[in-house]
């Protein structure tokens, strides 16, 4: 089956290492980019590359090298109910990917659900990063990740009417299980906002904190097949495989992810 979208990983498979480890992890596989969530142990990726590189100058120096590119910087921010602090935290992302080119930055819906409280504070955050970027010329923008308020089409689509030309990014197996959405249906409604897209697998045995628990690609009931048939040469962004190991250390390594998705041609 073609192939018209950008084949990526997210380093939450591969938190343990380096820059330069996740790229050649990415490069071993024929994957086309990561998107950054996590290196060298820690979350706090401005810290890291600070300690590793310095200045943003050099990180960028150093960075494009790699055939493989940094698609977007995941972020910890939430569009609601984030304070001053979170959002300082946040903008220390912004001169990092400036210098190398990255197209976004992450940031999550919330953990409510969706009524006027928040979607007043969300569209609050949304004018505010829009109008400092404006002011400041950066190139990157942020694209807002599907995970907890907004799991389903009619969601999104509430959010993007109070909030028109927000990017997407749409964890497509948390609208599929967590609220039951065919993502069929869900990317029929949404696909013109979406620019990233996150997929993994699971069987339907709780694992936790979680009605799932997590597989290799291919061995659980997702409808990868049907989602690569419904993107079809509509979708040119990144498809990324979240391997979530640092929160459920359970998980074989992405590594052997990887290798069964390729095995069994699941994406």
């Amino acid at each position: 089956m073609p192939m018209p979208y950008q084949r990526a990983l997210s380093t939450l498979g591969c938190h343990e290492h380096s820059l330069p480890e996740a790229f050649d992890l990415a490069q071993r596989h024929g994957l086309d980019a990561i998107e950054v969530r996590a290196l060298g142990g820690t979350l706090d990726i401005p810290d890291y590359l600070r300690q590793m590189y310095g200045t943003p100058a050099e990180f960028a120096k150093r960075a494009s090298n790699s055939a493989v590119r940094v698609v977007s910087f995941d972020t910890s921010l939430c569009l609601a109910g984030n304070t001053g602090s979170d959002r300082t935290k946040f903008l220390e992302f912004v001169p990092w990917a400036e210098a190398l080119g990255v197209r976004w930055l992450r940031v999550f819906d919330g953990k409510s659900g969706l009524d006027a409280q928040w979607l007043d504070q969300a569209i609050a955050t949304v004018q505010w990063w829009k109008q400092l970027r404006e002011q400041r010329g950066w190139r990157v923008d942020c694209m807002v990740e599907t995970h907890d308020t907004l799991l389903d089409a009619m969601s999104v689509t509430q959010f993007l009417a109070a909030a028109p030309g927000t990017a997407i990014l749409w964890d497509t197996h948390h609208t599929w299980k967590l609220r039951g959405e065919d993502p069929l249906a869900t990317w029929r409604a949404i696909h013109p906002h979406v620019v990233h897209l996150h997929v993994k697998d699971s069987i339907n045995q709780p694992q936790g904190k979680l009605p799932y628990t997590c597989v290799l690609p291919g061995e659980g009931s997702f409808p990868m097949t049907q989602l690569r048939h419904a993107l079809g040469d509509e979708f040119h962004g990144p498809l990324s495989l979240e391997w979530e190991r640092l929160w459920h250390p359970y998980l074989p390594t992405l590594d052997a992810a990887l290798v069964a998705a390729t095995a069994k041609d699941w994406w």
